[in-house]
């Protein structure tokens, strides 16, 4: 597997994106924890989850609990595995999803988030989503303090633009290591944030690399370009995909979510898979295929 960077931390270039297993339509336990297995076999070392990765608000925190399940089952070494969780949404008791980025309340959330992952410290903890009803600078500034009190080793911020990029970059400096937003061959609006967390030295952390949930399993029929290439190489559209998030920045880490130990496995074959500048340039300026009957 190879590695980059979100702050001091290496990690996988792929990493798992937890949250297909613990919202509707999740695998039963057994299943979820072999596909952490998996993706620690494979050799990821970064996790990705979130208080508000639950059904409703009965069991919030209920992917952070399983992940730190899983990782304490595990035969190996997990030392070095990266969880990154997030606070400021939750799931309601009917299910809907809430924001709150109120600074008392991130840090009810953080000291939630520790106790479920049965950790000191949280390797990454990320801001989920600006709250319209705080100012933006309240919520970041409660992350600060999060930090300087040593409750996390490192800030992410995600669902940004760039002008609240660059706010959370200037109240957080070097603690702020990682921007998490929706992005995918039919989501680019995130190019600007992506280009200038490069030019920050910020890992860009693309979720729903592979289009969500629902689309994932057929990227192939609706994006003819990773198809062909796909077929060419002798693998699946999926890596393919995964492969030119990779090849368009060095900060880039792609966090795929799964829920069977056979997707997490392609998925994070796709770090071995180099793309020339010709199959790059024609993938980054496809776009997706209508599909029939949509």
């Amino acid at each position: 597997m190879h590695n980059r960077r979100i702050g001091s931390a290496v990690v996988s270039a792929i990493g798992l994106g937890g949250m297909p297993l613990s919202i509707e339509g999740r695998p039963d336990e057994e299943r979820a924890i072999a596909t952490i297995h998996a993706a620690l076999d494979a050799g990821i070392s970064f996790i990705d989850t979130a208080m508000a990765y639950c059904l409703n608000s009965s069991e919030t925190g209920h992917n952070e609990s399983l992940i730190a399940r899983a990782l304490a089952a595990y035969g190996g070494d997990t030392s070095e595995v990266l969880v990154g969780t997030k606070g400021g949404a939750a799931r309601e008791a009917d299910g809907a999803w809430s924001y709150n980025g109120d600074p008392a309340t991130l840090r009810e959330a953080c000291e939630g988030s520790l106790k479920r992952l049965g950790v000191d410290t949280l390797g990454l903890y990320q801001l989920h989503v600006p709250d319209p009803k705080v100012p933006y600078a309240e919520s970041v500034g409660a992350m600060r303090d999060l930090y300087d009190a040593g409750k996390i080793r490192a800030v992410g911020i995600s669902n940004v633009d760039s002008d609240q990029l660059r706010e959370a970059h200037g109240i957080l400096g070097e603690r702020l290591v990682s921007v998490q937003n929706n992005f995918s061959p039919d989501t680019r609006d995130s190019e600007p944030q992506l280009r200038l967390c490069a030019e920050l030295g910020i890992a860009f952390l693309p979720y729903c690399p592979l289009g969500g949930i629902s689309r994932a399993g057929s990227l192939g029929s609706s994006h003819a370009a990773f198809a062909r290439i796909a077929e060419e190489r002798g693998v699946s559209p999926q890596q393919v995909c995964l492969a030119w998030e990779l090849a368009k920045s060095p900060v880039v880490v792609p966090i795929p979510g799964s829920s069977r130990p056979a997707t997490i496995r392609d998925s994070a074959a796709a770090a071995d898979l180099t793309l020339t500048e010709a199959e790059f340039a024609e993938l980054d300026a496809a776009r997706g295929m209508p599909r029939e009957g949509r």
